[in-house]
């Protein structure tokens, strides 16, 4: 399906479906595209909202994961979204969303993680792309995925454009240095909402290790891995993906309702 782009508020973002809320939020490279397949799946029964991230275009002090808390937080209050939602990110969208949910406990419902970073990651191979170098962006890119072939030449040359502009290239390093310096291992303890984490097995920027640690720093966390997958899941391997994050919102509903009823009761 073609995502549906809106404008309101300042805000760039898609609105797809009706019902109960799924936040999601992409990467340093990421697209509203990176999350077709789950509009697709998901949009029948929840309302699918994604947010564009102003990662090359917000002001550069403010270019940091801190910043792009605020702008996540800023867009949920000016939609008005509800007063609880479930909250998914890749990458450095899974970063805000954990920052997000330690900074609004009670907004958040449910949490799906799928490569993020906050404890470790290799950005970009250990390397920013060079300006100009067309082959070196192509194969950093690719290196994102198990199968080179899903970095299209779209999104190689999206991200070369990217590395073409001084402007988005300093709001990129700035973003990336402030990931990589957020370290969340002594927080995580605090988000007390089921968590899924959805990995690929051949992750290189945030290999299984990290989501081995995310798993256990996480108290309701849950882990599972995607074969022949690297960093985005939810692109390489979208079956697999929609079939965790389907299961999971499932459970979770009837586990949420009957706490809800629990604490209804006493």
């Amino acid at each position: 399906m073609e995502l549906r782009r809106q404008q309101q508020y300042g805000f760039d973002y898609v609105d797809e479906g009706q019902g109960p809320v799924l936040l999601l939020l992409h990467g340093l490279f990421g697209a509203l595209s990176n999350w077709q397949d789950v509009v697709a799946e998901f949009s029948s029964e929840y309302r699918v909202i994604i947010p564009v991230l102003p990662v090359y275009d917000m002001p550069l002090l403010q270019a940091t994961v801190p910043g792009l808390v605020s702008y996540v937080e800023s867009f949920v209050e000016k939609l008005q979204l509800p007063t609880e939602f479930t909250l998914l990110g890749n990458s450095l969208g899974g970063h805000v969303a954990l920052v997000y949910t330690l900074k609004n406990p009670g907004r958040v419902s449910r949490l799906v993680l799928t490569g993020s970073s906050g404890l470790f990651e290799d950005g970009m191979g250990g390397s920013f792309p060079k300006r100009g170098n067309y082959s070196f962006v192509r194969e950093r890119v690719g290196y994102t995925f198990y199968d080179p072939s899903v970095a299209t030449k779209e999104l190689v040359d999206e991200v070369f454009a990217v590395t073409n502009s001084n402007a988005k290239c300093l709001r990129m390093i700035s973003i990336a240095r402030s990931a990589q310096h957020h370290n969340l291992a002594g927080d995580l303890h605090r988000i007390q909402v089921p968590v899924l984490l959805v990995w690929g097995l051949n992750d290189t920027i945030t290999p299984p290790s990290v989501a081995h640690d995310f798993e256990r720093l996480l108290p309701q966390a849950e882990l599972r891995f995607l074969d022949h997958c690297g960093h985005a899941p939810m692109m390489e391997r979208p079956a697999g993906f929609n079939h965790w994050l389907g299961g999971f919102l499932r459970r979770t509903t009837v586990q949420l309702a009957q706490a809800q009823a629990a604490n209804s009761a006493r």
